[in-house]
């Protein structure tokens, strides 16, 4: 199983000191340090207007970093696509992945803040059905080798031929799920999962009934699965006292940034955002006490090894780490990456296991 560096660059915060500028800056700093401690990727999401997240160019970022190192995959979590038109965004990372010669994992979600779409003047509430046909356009795109032309309900031109294209043929490509036809997508359109613990155990029951999920609608679609990843919350704590600490910046975090950002009202919510109602509800009531390992890894380096033994027996092929998440600061969130990699990733075999040898 191979590990990456996570953020949503969460800084939604009252009385909140650290600048977006700062924030940003800092993640950079932890991603290059991701790629010199061996961890096989590192994966930023996408946000704008600081209504969860700070960091609005994951592209621009990831271009910086590639320029500084040869080794470590370089990914969005996710591109917001329906913000986007798809060629622009079929350009860039194709540019992304002739820039870093081919180091590029793309990953696509359709986002859950409303916030984050008013401004741009594209459909909250249709966002699905534009996330779909603008998703296939991108890969099409990509794949085509002379001019395409594309006339669907949301986007239509003709004679049209990207350049330059990507080295990878194809770029690895996963939609972001928190839901079933988000599987179903994914599985249709021949690309792998990544999903998010706490979600696949509130809409499915955990990650193996996930993998299982997708392993099936694979073979009902008469495509082959590829690669599934989840992303982790992760803090290290060797005592109670530490242990409480991490627990509160947990809450803290789905309190302040996160349940402001997802559509929870059943009033207001859109049909295929219903879910999130549910979960909405269930995060207001969660207390420190009531966190576990589906949604957060909490402790010694052998009990979050011990956790991310089961994660991998459910069929998880890489697990990215948020470890600077709830305003940590960004030397603890330093010092975490290298004990992570010192001290769990070695009970694992993966590119950072092969790059040592």
């Amino acid at each position: 199983m191979d590990f990456g560096y996570f953020t949503l660059s969460d800084n939604h915060y009252e009385n909140n000191l650290r600048s977006a500028n700062q924030f940003v800056a800092d993640i950079t700093n932890e991603a290059l340090y991701a790629d010199k401690l061996g961890m096989h990727s590192a994966w930023i999401g996408e946000h704008h207007f600081n209504s969860l997240g700070v960091l609005s160019c994951p592209d621009l970022v990831l271009s910086y970093i590639a320029a500084q190192t040869k080794r470590i995959r370089l990914a969005p979590a996710v591109t917001v696509t329906p913000l986007h038109h798809p060629i622009r965004v079929a350009e860039q990372w194709a540019t992304l992945d002739l820039l870093s010669n081919g180091r590029v994992d793309f990953a696509c979600g359709r986002g859950y803040d409303r916030r984050e779409y008013e401004p741009f003047h594209v459909s909250f509430d249709d966002n699905q059905g534009i996330f779909e046909e603008s998703l296939e356009v991108i890969r099409q795109l990509w794949a085509a080798d002379d001019r395409m032309s594309h006339h669907g309900k949301h986007f239509s031109f003709d004679d049209v031929r990207i350049t330059p294209k990507p080295v990878q043929k194809p770029i690895p490509t996963y939609v972001g799920s928190f839901s079933k036809p988000s599987i179903e997508l994914a599985a249709r359109l021949d690309c792998g999962l990544i999903v998010a613990p706490f979600a696949a155990a509130i809409s499915f029951g955990g990650l193996k009934q996930v993998s299982d999920l997708y392993k099936e609608t694979c073979a009902k679609r008469g495509t082959k699965p590829h690669r599934m990843m989840c992303s982790y919350f992760i803090h290290f704590a060797d005592d109670k006292a530490q242990e409480d600490a991490a627990r509160a910046r947990q809450i803290r975090y789905y309190r302040e940034c996160v349940i402001p950002a997802l559509p929870g009202d059943p009033k207001t919510a859109p049909p295929s955002y219903r879910y999130f109602v549910d979960m909405v509800a269930k995060l207001a009531k969660v207390q420190p006490q009531d966190l576990t390992e589906n949604a957060v890894l909490f402790g010694s380096a052998a009990r979050i090894a011990d956790t991310l033994k089961k994660v991998e027996a459910a069929g998880v092929d890489e697990v990215i780490l948020y470890f600077n998440v709830g305003l940590k600061p960004h030397n603890q969130v330093k010092d975490e990456m290298a004990r992570f990699m010192e001290e769990v990733a070695p009970a694992f075999g993966g590119a950072h296991k092969v790059a040592a040898e």
